[in-house]
């Protein structure tokens, strides 16, 4: 990846050429999920369930990813129920401390035939607080800052409206059935994402939970390679595929799609993963969550983006939607971390 300084880069412009696999000025700090913390909600007045429900609270919570943390991107979407809380999955809201739940054993569709996207879908109060925060955000921010938004991706709703064993068992008994399914839910993943582009959107992130330790990646081929193809088709904007887990089995098949990158996990090497993609996406990631982010600290942080760094990862940010109790100053770390060691090859060269 070509890092040398081509001209003062806004963070927009910097998120995006990184996108396209363009020249930059530095690598892009990236969030594609979530970086919201209680400290963070604390700080803005912003607390969970609130934030997810009222739209001038969740843009004011996602601004602190750039004004408090120093990333390139504000991603408002830090659930993954949105979507399916507008389908009709009943959702369990939480407090301040946790995420909210779709309540996947009171599943909303048993068969094909169930699947359907309300009217209202768009119109709801969880799609619409996502649509009005990004309007805020471009209002606010304009052409400074990468806004990403994020839309659901069928294998991901199929989880929630029909459960997770309803619908992977679906999936080993009737292909037929699940790809129709699949088929009529991936209208949900493409309205969702199209008006957010038209709200505002730089990016889209399109997280499709076909995850390492539940389906194979044949499954992925089998499955969703062929959507993911169709959605880079119809969604006009950038797509940041995300995927949790072991994926690298399925890395040939995500870079044949077309997807501007790939949102990967610390379960993959970043060296393996970028031989694997082999420079047709970009890939967005991998520093590790549960033990890194929330447990260790701003060092050992540094060194896992110095990691990515050094195998010429296209952007940097944690791997998936960050732990609530997550500690400001080991987010700070990333983007510390990512310009202190394009200072030093400035330097040597």
């Amino acid at each position: 990846m070509e890092t040398q300084k081509i001209y003062p880069m806004t963070s927009r412009e910097r998120v995006l050429a990184a996108l396209r696999r363009d020249p930059v000025d530095r690598t892009p700090v990236c969030n594609p999920t979530s970086v919201a913390t209680v400290e963070l909600m604390d700080l803005v007045d912003a607390p969970f369930p609130d934030a997810n429900r009222k739209p001038e609270l969740m843009a004011r919570l996602a601004a602190t990813g750039y004004t408090e943390l120093g990333f390139d991107t504000i991603m408002p979407v830090f659930t993954i129920i949105q979507e399916s809380s507008a389908l009709g999955c009943k959702i369990q809201w939480e407090q301040k401390d946790n995420w909210p739940t779709v309540k996947m054993r009171e599943p909303i569709w048993e068969d094909v035939d169930d699947v359907k996207i309300p009217p209202d879908y768009l119109t709801h109060q969880d799609t619409q607080c996502v649509l009005d925060a990004i309007r805020i955000l471009k209002k606010e921010y304009g052409d400074e800052v990468a806004i990403i938004g994020k839309t659901m991706g069928p294998w991901s709703l199929g989880y929630h409206c029909f459960g997770v064993e309803p619908f992977l068992l679906l999936s080993l008994d009737d292909p037929g059935k699940t790809k129709l399914a699949l088929d009529r839910m991936k209208e949900a993943t493409v309205e969702f994402g199209i008006a957010q582009i038209e709200a505002g959107a730089d990016a889209l992130t399109l997280p499709d939970h076909a995850t390492g330790d539940l389906v194979s990646g044949d499954y992925y081929k089998r499955y969703l390679r062929d959507l993911h193809i169709e959605f880079v088709e119809r969604l006009p904007i950038p797509l940041i595929l995300h995927i949790c887990g072991r994926t690298v089995d399925r890395m040939e098949y995500i870079a044949q799609t077309g997807m501007a990158a790939f949102h990967y996990d610390s379960k993959n090497k970043p060296a393996e993963s970028m031989e694997a993609v082999a420079n047709r996406i970009a890939l967005v990631g991998n520093i590790n969550n549960p033990e890194t982010l929330f447990a260790k600290e701003p060092e050992d942080v540094r060194q896992e983006v110095l990691g990515n760094l050094e195998a010429e990862v296209q952007l940097i940010g944690p791997e998936c939607a960050i732990p609530l109790q997550t500690a400001i100053e080991n987010l700070k770390a990333i983007p510390q971390a990512v310009q202190d060691w394009h200072r030093e090859q400035a330097a040597m060269n």
